[in-house]
């Protein structure tokens, strides 16, 4: 297994342009730290912890919105595919489910310590 993850990273590697490369060895380590995170806390904060870290992904929100809409003063050929566009609305809807969904399961946890 082992060495199959390393084939698939030299592949990448050797194939990949560099401006990409950068990006994702940042998306390998956050993956890496955010398991290491997640693993080592107690059963008892981890609700609100993900509640948390789904507040996170509003940076894949705000990502979207900067897809969806067009430079200032652009003309109409610089509007994003159709491709890129319905990715963007894809990852805003289950970005936004994301967070919603986090925050009210971490609202219903807390008021059961209300009682």
């Amino acid at each position: 297994m082992f060495g199959v993850g390393a084939l698939l990273f030299w592949l990448v590697g050797a194939f990949a342009p560099a401006s990409f490369l950068g990006h994702f060895t940042v998306f390998v380590l956050a993956c890496f730290i955010g398991y290491m995170v997640v693993w080592n806390v107690t059963p008892a904060l981890h609700t609100p912890l993900m509640s948390v870290t789904n507040a996170i992904s509003s940076i894949i929100a705000v990502g979207a919105l900067v897809q969806v809409a067009p430079p200032l003063g652009a003309e109409a050929a610089s509007r994003p595919g159709a491709l890129i566009l319905g990715l963007a609305v894809v990852a805003l809807a289950l970005t936004a489910v994301n967070m919603f969904g986090g925050f009210a399961v971490t609202r219903r946890m807390l008021a059961m310590f209300r009682k």
